[in-house]
């Protein structure tokens, strides 16, 4: 699951809670090493029988071109999915950090008897696109999550966001 409850919402007592969500990895990273050695030793076969002979030297540039690009792809891609959103949630306040690499961190934070959540249809970048709003603006929460994950999302979290309404 790419979200996990780092510290859980109490079910007596102050309701304290912290939530971590990050972007689905569907290859790891000792698969990443798997597949990028596998795609070098297939595109390596041809080269086999050419061993010995010109042709080789010509094929091999591109043979090593192609294995490059792969890993500068899949490198890329892991890179561009360094993202982690933390969303903490106590009785004075509701408070949603989101850390990029490269970029600063953006934070949000607006008093949770205030805030709304809620689950859009239709129109959005993605389906069961998932805000927060309060303190004059709207965050995206989980924009990287599937659907089924960020609609039992919004489902908790109206859970703990009523909770918070009755203490």
């Amino acid at each position: 699951m790419p979200h996990e409850w780092s510290r859980r919402p109490a079910e007596t007592g102050p309701l304290r809670a912290e939530l971590q969500l990050w972007p689905y990895r569907s290859l790891p990273k000792r698969g990443f090493a798997g597949f990028v050695g596998g795609t070098a030793a297939l595109i390596a076969l041809p080269l086999l029988v050419m061993l010995g002979t010109p042709v080789m030297w010509v094929l091999l540039p591109f043979l090593a071109a192609a294995v490059a690009a792969i890993w500068w792809a899949l490198a890329r891609s892991y890179r561009d999915a360094e993202v982690l959103e933390r969303l903490e949630i106590d009785p004075s306040r509701i408070r949603l950090t989101r850390c990029e690499r490269g970029r600063p961190d953006r934070v949000w934070e607006a008093n949770p008897f205030w805030v709304e959540l809620q689950l859009h249809e239709g129109d959005r970048p993605v389906p069961g696109y998932l805000t927060l709003r309060g303190a004059g603006r709207e965050v995206e929460l989980g924009a990287f999550l599937p659907e089924e994950e960020r609609r039992a999302l919004a489902e908790e979290l109206q859970r703990l966001l009523a909770r918070l309404g009755r203490q």
